[in-house]
């Protein structure tokens, strides 16, 4: 496919498009995992000759009708590949761990912890075995350029907190809370896995925006979260999470070309012997991965 993005952007709950920029096209991308959630938003920054193409797709679907448990990551993931993107921001509201984590602030992690039970998490389960690192699931590049953005607007920010990934749909019970708490991890969420799983395997440096909504389950004098809770604050969030994302595009400009470190990693970590590999196979991961198989 010819190259139509810089960077793909995830939109989580609340953040359904890309506001104050050129909107191209909105297309439809085949991959040969599937669909992926929704159409291609594409758009451009243009500020002072600097510019940058971007890629924008609903984690959910616009309109919210897809459930954690059945996002098409794999579709979503080789989709933004497919478009020529060399690094993904995803965004994402957070349940809070921690009492210094309020509802409204924003969250960088760098660490994943993961308790999904459900999920499909690798492209490399159907014939050819590969291996990638995956120590460090967030790329520090990306979160210093989304961190000095989120702190030029003023708006309080914690940094390499860990983020528990849990199935749902259901929200955590009050001893899963406390675990969880106990743990030190900062924030929990649905949505970073399988997705930040299936970025590292095609070569995509990810980091994700997480914007803190509730208390999640794990104090005894308050409610347990609730939908209605975490709604409220998303709709407040939701215009802070463009505002970032304007804030962080002339940096992102500014290294474009210049963000990926992992392309020609993934070739490593290929175990299955040439002659043992499926040419279908080769064929579809090629597609993503070129010359790698």
């Amino acid at each position: 496919m010819k190259h139509k993005a810089d960077i793909g952007i995830i939109g989580g709950t609340g953040v359904y498009g890309v506001e104050g920029m050129k909107i191209i096209d909105k297309i439809k991308v085949k991959t040969p995992w599937g669909m992926p959630s929704d159409d291609v938003t594409l758009a451009t920054y243009e500020e002072g000759g600097k510019s940058l193409s971007l890629a924008f797709l609903p984690r959910h679907g616009k309109g919210h009708f897809t459930p954690p448990t059945k996002v098409p990551a794999h579709a979503n993931l080789a989709a933004l590949k497919l478009l020529g993107c060399e690094a993904v921001v995803a965004f994402s509201a957070v349940g809070s761990l921690k009492e210094e984590i309020a509802p409204g602030q924003f969250v960088l992690p760098s660490q994943i912890i993961d308790r999904t039970r459900h999920r499909r998490d690798t492209y490399f389960d159907e014939g050819i075995v590969v291996h990638v690192s995956f120590g460090d699931p967030m790329d520090a590049n990306l979160a210093g350029i989304l961190g000095r953005a989120i702190k030029s607007l003023n708006l309080t920010l914690h940094e390499d907190e860990t983020l528990i990934c849990m199935e749902g749909p259901q929200f955590s019970t009050r001893a899963e809370s406390k675990l969880y708490k106990s743990w030190g991890a900062g924030i929990i969420n649905m949505s970073v896995l399988p997705e930040a799983k299936l970025a590292r395997e095609l070569e995509l440096p990810y980091q994700m925006i997480c914007m803190a909504t509730d208390y999640d389950s794990w104090r005894d004098h308050d409610h347990a979260v609730t939908v209605e809770e975490v709604m409220a604050v998303v709709k407040k969030n939701s215009d802070n999470a463009q505002r970032v994302l304007k804030a962080a595009l002339p940096e992102l400009a500014d290294k474009k070309g210049q963000l990926n470190k992992l392309r020609g990693s993934v070739k490593f970590g290929v175990m299955t012997a040439p002659d043992k590999r499926p040419a279908a196979l080769v064929k579809k991961y090629n597609s993503v991965l070129p010359g790698t198989f």
